[in-house]
């Protein structure tokens, strides 16, 4: 449906605490399988380079409780909140956490730090024609030597043996580390765009990709609107891309990510929540990060790692609006969506975008997902 054959996403007045469950959840089959998250996806609509500007993105709006979309395009988003409401932002910062060198044997080697334990010690996900074994040494572009101490399921443990440490060795030598769906090298350009103006603490190899659709201009808006702006750190790992192997998607085991929620944004959602305002989610990230807080009822702070799984069935406490780009077919962040709105409803959402032509994925376009418009609204 075309911008103007549905409601717009106004939030006005004041209402009781919503119903925090999948319209539609009773829909879902009780044993939920990957396939039921599957959809069609033309490779040309992944998106391998950004917009020309960070609002020019495409926005679909998506009413939680019917359905209904609409197409918008994102610097129409101010337009969509109300005084009073409440955004909550990821300001994590992305890391260079791209490495490439050789194995001792020659072979070439790929390396995507997904934590830094120590300063000599981390963890990463390494691309090889064949997986290197515990005892094995790299030398890494730049010329630090690498020697792998063992693995942790899929990750590799690493010590850096002769070098000035990870951190300021992927501030010199790093690249950006995009999605492997962007099938490119990076560039400088995705130096500032893999990267939301707001970043400010550094930690991810993913960006949190709902926040890169805005420019300084476009929050200024939103905080002259009487939006208020709070925030959480959450640092995504590069497990956020990688497949779900299970079929049965209850025995899934979730990644585990490091978060922080702090005591100014718990007390920014209550306070919204006594204004009558809505809690609005930049991201998947964020909801997560906000609902692993919430997990005993009551927000409360929180710092250390979750590894939250949010799937169809449930019940969300915080979160009453999420802004979110497309997803993979597949994946946990999918899942997550689709626990929001229903999976019926997301996925004829992406239909609707598939044949609206909308670009997917980390440089693609955005979704927000919003409650119905209130009776009277004038919308």
């Amino acid at each position: 449906m075309r911008n103007g054959g549905a409601p717009q996403a106004t939030f006005r007045g004041a209402r009781p605490r919503p119903v925090a469950v999948a319209p539609d959840e009773q829909a879902i089959p009780q044993l939920m399988r990957v396939s039921d998250f599957r959809f069609e996806l033309p490779d040309e609509l992944i998106a391998s380079h950004p917009p020309t500007e960070r609002r020019d993105s495409r926005l679909l709006c998506l009413d939680r409780a019917t359905g209904a979309c609409a197409d918008r395009r994102f610097m129409d988003f101010p337009a969509l909140l109300e005084p009073g409401d409440l955004l909550v932002l990821n300001d994590t910062r992305v890391v260079p956490a791209r490495l490439f060198g050789r194995k001792e044997s020659g072979g070439r080697v790929e390396v995507m730090v997904e934590r830094v334990r120590e300063s000599h010690v981390a963890t990463a996900r390494i691309r090889a024609g064949r997986a290197p074994g515990c005892g094995t040494r790299m030398v890494l572009d730049g010329g630090a030597d690498v020697r792998v101490l063992g693995r942790e399921g899929e990750l590799f443990v690493l010590r850096m043996e002769h070098g000035p440490g990870f951190d300021p060795f992927m501030e010199e030598h790093g690249h950006v580390p995009l999605p492997p769906y962007i099938r490119r090298s990076d560039s400088p350009l995705d130096q500032e765009r893999y990267q939301t103006v707001y970043a400010r603490r550094p930690g991810a190899v993913a960006a949190p990709t709902a926040g890169l659709h805005f420019d300084h201009s476009l929050l200024d808006e939103l905080v002259t609107r009487g939006v208020e702006l709070s925030w959480v750190t959450l640092h995504v790992g590069a497990g956020t891309f990688a497949p779900v192997r299970v079929e049965e998607v209850a025995t899934h085991r979730m990644h585990s990510e490091r978060l922080e929620v702090g005591e100014a944004t718990c007390a920014a959602v209550e306070r919204t929540r006594r204004r009558g305002g809505r809690v609005v989610a930049v991201g998947t990230t964020v909801v997560r990060a906000l609902e692993s807080a919430a997990r005993g009822g009551a927000i409360v702070p929180m710092a250390g790692e979750t590894d939250i799984f949010i799937y169809p069935g449930f019940r969300f406490r915080t979160v009453d609006a999420m802004l979110t780009n497309f997803h993979l077919p597949g994946s946990t962040l999918l899942m997550l969506v689709s626990a929001f709105a229903g999976r019926d409803r997301v996925l004829a959402a992406y239909r609707h975008a598939v044949a609206q032509r909308y670009r997917f994925f980390s440089y693609g376009d955005a979704m927000f997902i919003h409650p119905p418009a209130r009776s009277g609204s004038g919308s």
